[in-house]
């Protein structure tokens, strides 16, 4: 059975959700889906926390990353980027860039902001940059899915969003609908990946 990591840092739930749906999409697809975190960091970019976490998901570890068969990836965003802690994650990947670990990966990334326009897209690309120097093959959300036409919220060809707004109280019911319909479209490229 492929393994697709979902990988994701979020602070106040709208990211995390969507991992959540990106997981039921995957499974969906037939795969085994592993959802992992990263630890936050200080101002000085220096981890914050013990190796596991108090409560939620797992931190992620390089192993998980050489052992899944595709990767979702998400970050809130900060100021157009992904957030500091993720990043810090991924450059910290020189070794299995050096190795080829993750070259021919299907991946795909995920986002949210706080406002319609807050950068959603400015952030989905820039987290596909480290993933193609690490040889992984993006996916996207194709405009064969109806919701990307008609939703009034998230939503991108470039990697599934959500809108949290300032009072976050669940994701619309497009968000819910285009992030399982990415983790299946994943995980059906995992699938291929995997034999």
């Amino acid at each position: 059975m492929p393994k697709i990591l979902v990988l994701f840092y979020s602070k106040h739930g709208a990211t995390e959700a969507l991992a959540q749906h990106i997981a039921l999409g995957g499974q969906s697809a037939g795969c085994e889906v592993l959802l992992r975190c990263v630890a936050p960091v200080s101002n000085n970019l220096e981890a914050l926390e013990s190796p596991i976490p108090k409560t939620g998901h797992l931190y992620v570890s390089k192993q998980d990353l050489m052992d899944c068969d595709a990767l979702a990836m998400g970050s809130p965003t900060h100021f157009g980027n992904m957030a500091a802690p993720l990043k810090y994650f991924i450059d910290s990947l020189s070794d299995l860039w050096l190795k080829g670990a993750l070259v021919d990966k299907p991946a795909c990334v995920f986002t949210s902001t706080s406002s319609m326009h807050g950068g959603q897209e400015s952030t989905l690309l820039s987290m596909m940059l480290p993933l193609m120097h690490h040889g992984m093959c993006i996916v996207g959300l194709p405009y064969s899915e109806d919701k990307l036409h008609t939703t009034m919220t998230g939503g991108t060809p470039y990697g599934v969003t959500c809108v949290s707004g300032e009072r976050f109280s669940g994701l619309s019911s497009d968000e819910q609908a285009l992030a399982k319909a990415m983790g299946k479209r994943l995980g059906q490229f995992a699938h291929l990946q995997a034999k």
